[in-house]
C-alpha cells in the first residue's frame, strides 16, 4: 500500500449502528478451540490476540445453526445450543476489550457435509447431488423450511445474548442459503423468500444489531450464483442488510492456494459497487498492503482477511502505520490452517499453539548443553534454510547480542528457495523476503558463501545451532535421472525440448512430484508419465490445493498416471516400471526422468561449544512448519541460557 492509500485504510466507517475504527476486517474462520460443539479455554485468548493486532471488525466463523449441519467430531461451534452462550461471551469480551466490533457468521451447510461424518442425513431444498459428495441430500419438506428459519433465529438470539454486535449470514460457498438461492439446486425458486424470512427473524430480535450477508461472486460450480443472477439479487437484498461481503468459490475451491497471486474479487468490485448502497467488504487472498489499497481504490469500503491474520495478527497495525514490510506473510500453503489438528495452526507462525503450550511444540536435538561454560552472548546459526532463518531472527529479537548466520551457498532459503522456483509456488519467496528484511533490520550478521566448521571460527561462539538441512538422494540417479530438487533448481531449461518426461514419485503424494509435473508443463513437454507406489497423484497435498492443481493441469498435456507402480531402473529402451498388483513389468520410453528421492540429513559437525542444538531437516527431514518451530524453540532456549548466565548480579 502506498502512502496515499494509508488514509483510506485508516479512516473510520459507520456500518449500521456501529463505527469501525478502520477499514480492515478479520473475515470468518474458526480458532479450532472447540470440542463437542462448545468453545474451549484458549478460544477467547486466540480472538483477543487477533483483535490486539488492530483490525476493526471481527467476523467469527465456524458456527452452525442446526444439528444436521454439525460434524459429529464437534470441532465446529454449535450455536443452536444454549450452553454455548456463556463460553462464547468470553470470546466477544476479548474482542471488545481491544476496541473492535464482533460479528458472528452463521451457516447451515445443507448438502455440503465438509467430507465429515455426521449423525444425521444431509438436507437441501431438493435432492440434487453435490459433485463434492457421494450421495444426494434429502429434500427438505415444506414444514422443515420453517425449522431452518427458526434455527437461524435461535442461533442469532444466542449470539446476541453472548454479546456479539451483529450477525453475518453465510450465503456463499455453496452452503444452504446459496442452495436455496440458486435455480440449479432449488427448482421451487423460493430462495429469496426464505432468505427474507431469515433476515426478518433476525431483525425481530434487535433492530440495532449489525446484519451482513456473504456471497460468492463467481459461477465456477454447479450451485454458485451466476453474475447475472447475483446482479439481480443484490439490489433486493441490499436494503435489508447493513453490509455485503463478497468472496469466491465453493467448498474445495474457496480457499485459494499460492498459485493465486492476485485477489480474485478485485475485477468484480466496480460492477458490484454499482449494485449496492451498503458498505462492501472485499475478501479472499488479500495478503499485502498493495492488494488492500487496490481493493479500496476499486470500490470496496472494507477489506477482509483470514489466513493473512493467522500468519501475522499484527498485520493491520503494521500496514496502517507504514510498516507493511515487517508483516510475516501468509504463503497460502493451506497446510496447517486447514486441518485443525488439533486446533488452528499456521506453518509460518510458530506462536500459534495447542492448548496449554506457549508456542508450537518443538524439540531441537540437544548435542551439548553446558550453560556453566557460557561466557558471553555470541550465537552462530549454521544454515539459512527456514529453521536457521527463524532461529537467527528469534535470537536477535530475544536480545542475544551477537548473532551470526552462516550459509554455504550464495542465497538464503535452503531447500525452501528451491521450492519457490516451482511454478505457482512463489508464496515461499514472500516468506524468504520477509526473513531477509527482518534479519537486516535486526542487524544479524549474515555470511553467505561461508562454510563454518569446528576448529575454526565456530569455536568463538557460546552457542551453535546446526540447521544444515538435508540432501535428496536416489539410486536411480546413477542411471541418468535427476532428483526433483535438482530439476527445480535448473528450471524450465532442464526439461525444455523433452518429448516425454517420466516422474518417479516416492509414493507419498507430496509437492515435489507435483511441482516437477508443473515444471514439465511450463517447459512445454507434451507427454508426462507419473509413476507412484501410492494409490493416487497428489494424494497428500491439501485437498483445496489438489483441486486447483488438477484444474491448472487440465488440457495442458497428456498426463499418464501409473499408481501402485515403482521405477526399478533406466535402460537404453526406456524406464523399467514394475506393477505391484500383477508383478508385471512395463518399459516406458521416456527421454527425461526426474525422481522424487529420499531426503537425508547432512552429517553434523562435532562442535565443542557450550551449547549446541540441531534443528529442522538436519534432525529429520519434515515440513517447513517443523523447521520454523524448531528454529524458534532453539532460539528461546539459547537466549534464556546465555542471558541468565551473563546477567549482572544485582
Amino acid at each position: 500500500m502506498t502512502e496515499s492509500h494509508l488514509p483510506a485504510a485508516a479512516a473510520p466507517l459507520t456500518v449500521g449502528s456501529s463505527t469501525l475504527r478502520n477499514r480492515l476486517v478479520a473475515t470468518a474462520h474458526a480458532s479450532g478451540f472447540v470440542r463437542d460443539g462448545l468453545p474451549l479455554d484458549g478460544d477467547a485468548e486466540y480472538w483477543g490476540r487477533l483483535a490486539a493486532g488492530g483490525a476493526a471488525l471481527f467476523i467469527c466463523g465456524g458456527t452452525t445453526v442446526a444439528p444436521e449441519s454439525a460434524p459429529r467430531q464437534g470441532n465446529i461451534l454449535q450455536l443452536h445450543r444454549a450452553e454455548a452462550v456463556e463460553p462464547l461471551r468470553q470470546r466477544v469480551n476479548a474482542i471488545h476489550a481491544e476496541g473492535a466490533v464482533a460479528v458472528c457468521q452463521l451457516v447451515h451447510l445443507g448438502r455440503e457435509t465438509l467430507g465429515a461424518q455426521s449423525y444425521y442425513a444431509p438436507v437441501a431444498p431438493a435432492a440434487v447431488r453435490s459433485p463434492r459428495e457421494p450421495t444426494a441430500p434429502r429434500a427438505l419438506l415444506g414444514s422443515e423450511v420453517d425449522e431452518v428459519v427458526e434455527a437461524f433465529r435461535v442461533s442469532s438470539a444466542h449470539a446476541l445474548e453472548a454479546g456479539f454486535d451483529g450477525i453475518e449470514l453465510h450465503a456463499a460457498h455453496g452452503y444452504l442459503l446459496e442452495q436455496f438461492l440458486s435455480p440449479r439446486t432449488n427448482p421451487r425458486r423460493d430462495g429469496l423468500e426464505v432468505l427474507e424470512r431469515v433476515i426478518a427473524a433476525i431483525r425481530g430480535l434487535s433492530t440495532a444489531a449489525l446484519l451482513g450477508i456473504r456471497f460468492s461472486v463467481d459461477a465456477s460450480e454447479d450451485v454458485a450464483l451466476r453474475p447475472d443472477e447475483l446482479a439481480e439479487l443484490l439490489p433486493t437484498v441490499d436494503p435489508l442488510v447493513d453490509y455485503v461481503n463478497v468472496t469466491v468459490g465453493v467448498r474445495t475451491t474457496y480457499v485459494r492456494d499460492m498459485a493465486t497471486e492476485r485477489p480474485p474479487v478485485l475485477d468484480d468490485l466496480a460492477r458490484l459497487r454499482s449494485l449496492i448502497t451498503r458498505p462492501l467488504v472485499a475478501s479472499h487472498a488479500f495478503r499485502t498492503a498493495a492488494a488492500i489499497g487496490d481493493a479500496l481504490a476499486a470500490g470496496a469500503d472494507l477489506v477482509g482477511m483470514a489466513r493473512a491474520l493467522i500468519a501475522d495478527p499484527d498485520l493491520p497495525r503494521k500496514v496502517l502505520t507504514g510498516r507493511a514490510t515487517e508483516v510475516r506473510p501468509c504463503v497460502a500453503c493451506n497446510e496447517d490452517c486447514r486441518t485443525f489438528d488439533p486446533v488452528l495452526l499456521c506453518v509460518v507462525n510458530p506462536d500459534l499453539a495447542p492448548p496449554g503450550e506457549p508456542r508450537r511444540p518443538a524439540a531441537p536435538l540437544v548435542r551439548a548443553w553446558h550453560p556453566a561454560r557460557v561466557t558471553g552472548q555470541r550465537a552462530a546459526v549454521v544454515g539459512a534454510g527456514p529453521a536457521g532463518l527463524e532461529c537467527a531472527l528469534s535470537l536477535a529479537r530475544a536480545g542475544v547480542a551477537d548473532v551470526v548466520l552462516f550459509e554455504a551457498t550464495d542465497r538464503l532459503g535452503g531447500q525452501l528457495s528451491t521450492a519457490a522456483l516451482a511454478p505457482h509456488r512463489a508464496g515461499w519467496a514472500a516468506l524468504l523476503g520477509f526473513y531477509e528484511r527482518a534479519l537486516s533490520a535486526e542487524s544479524v550478521d549474515v555470511r553467505l558463501r561461508r562454510t563454518a566448521e569446528p576448529g575454526g571460527e565456530l569455536d568463538e561462539f557460546d552457542a551453535v545451532v546446526l540447521a544444515t538441512g538435508a540432501v535428496e538422494t536416489s539410486a536411480l540417479t546413477e542411471d541418468g535421472a535427476v532428483v526433483s530438487s535438482a530439476a527445480l533448481a535448473r528450471g524450465v531449461p532442464s526439461l525444455a525440448g523433452a518429448a516425454h518426461v517420466l516422474v518417479a514419485d516416492d509414493g507419498f503424494g507430496w509437492w515435489p512430484g507435483c511441482d516437477v509435473v508443473e515444471l514439465a508443463v511450463a517447459a512445454g513437454v507434451p507427454r508426462i508419465t507419473f509413476v507412484t507406489p501410492g494409490t493416487a497423484f497428489a494424494g497428500a497435498i491439501p485437498p483445496e490445493s489438489r483441486v486447483q492443481l488438477l484444474r491448472r493441469l487440465s488440457g495442458t498435456c497428456e498426463l499418464d498416471i501409473m499408481p501402485l507402480c515403482t521405477v526399478t531402473g533406466i535402460g537404453p529402451q526406456g524406464v523399467a516400471v514394475v506393477h505391484h498388483t500383477s508383478g508385471g513389468m512395463t518399459t516406458v520410453p521416456a527421454d527425461r526422468v526426474v525422481v522424487v528421492g529420499e531426503r537425508r540429513p547432512r552429517a553434523a559437525p562435532d562442535c565443542t561449544n557450550p551449547l549446541v542444538l540441531t534443528v529442522g531437516d538436519a534432525v529429520v527431514p519434515r515440513r517447513v512448519a517443523h523447521a520454523i518451530a524448531e528454529g524458534r524453540e532453539a532460539a528461546v532456549r539459547i537466549a534464556a541460557a546465555v542471558q541468565s548466565r551473563v546477567r549482572p548480579t544485582p
